[in-house]
């Protein structure tokens, strides 16, 4: 069978195979691909930072947490959390279900559950780091131009956006709009989710004063 997949730097042990391919079964294109662009981005940012694969991390635990990450916004996925918790609950039972070693397993879950909370992936091991990294890049969350010169023209040529944002945006969205409960206050499900909508969030005020705890009656600032 043809690879299409031939000239990109992937791993090819069978977990990462079979990850990458019930991945592109179950995610929207869009989403395929903005997860191997991650695990591509990811892997030169670490390659920027003097970060080698089979050196300083291992190059399938960062390859799995990538090709992963989204599993939250795929039908099977859609469960009762936000979707980043979603998927590394789904990623950890697809590898669990394989035979990966809970050591290993966990590694994953981290890296997928951490991913929308970048000052705090940023400081974990880089096979957690490198996800996030990567996903941040890919989004323009930071600043892509940092990757190499003609990195990303030859990730695109291989990896077509196909709207990426956008398809992203929509499938959050579109999960928070049916179950509400998928995107709390503060959160990006739920900036997102204001964003589309209107919706106001209560202040910490309201908040304190929903919970009938009446911090505010008599505070004067300062005392």
């Amino acid at each position: 069978m043809t690879d299409p997949y031939e000239e990109l730097p992937l791993p090819r042990t069978a977990l990462a195979l079979e990850a990458l391919h019930h991945a592109k079964r179950t995610e929207h294109p869009a989403i395929f691909n903005h997860s191997l662009r991650t695990y591509l981005h990811g892997r030169a940012s670490g390659e920027r930072r003097g970060l080698l694969p089979g050196r300083d991390y291992d190059d399938e635990l960062l390859f799995l947490g990538c090709v992963l990450h989204d599993a939250g916004l795929t039908p099977e996925g859609d469960g009762d959390q936000s979707f980043d918790l979603d998927g590394a609950d789904l990623a950890a039972r697809f590898l669990t279900e394989r035979g990966m070693p809970a050591d290993r397993v966990e590694i994953v879950w981290d890296a997928i559950a951490l991913h929308l909370h970048h000052d705090l992936a940023m400081r974990k091991r880089p096979e957690i780091a490198l996800v996030t990294a990567g996903a941040a890049l890919d989004l323009g969350i930071d600043d892509p131009h940092t990757l190499p010169p003609g990195h990303t023209e030859r990730v695109h040529a291989a990896l077509p956006r196909l709207h990426a944002a956008a398809v992203l945006h929509d499938a959050i969205v579109g999960q928070a709009l049916a179950k509400p409960h998928k995107a709390p206050p503060f959160g990006l499900p739920g900036e997102l989710v204001r964003q589309a909508t209107g919706a106001v969030w209560p202040t910490w005020e309201e908040l304190d004063r929903t919970a009938g705890w009446n911090d505010y009656d008599g505070y004067r600032p300062g005392r």
